[in-house]
């Protein structure tokens, strides 16, 4: 288990999660409607499969809203 924090909130997580499957958790299931930034630096909506998350870091994840 693995502490992070998420738009502020710390959150225990299992280890070896990314970012796609942290998102999945969260019901995102459009991963280009959303912008996440991992412990300062944004990254790619195609690196989200990639990325490990690390015990610590830190996310701050941003959902696009349309409406009008």
């Amino acid at each position: 288990m693995m502490n992070i924090k998420i738009n502020g909130e710390t959150k225990e997580l299992n280890d070896n999660i990314n970012i796609a499957d942290l998102l999945k958790s969260y019901n995102i299931k459009n991963m280009n409607a959303v912008v996440v930034e991992l412990n300062g630096k944004i990254i790619e909506s195609s690196c989200y499969e990639g990325t490990l998350i690390n015990d610590n870091d830190m996310l701050e994840v941003v959902s696009f809203v349309g409406g009008g």
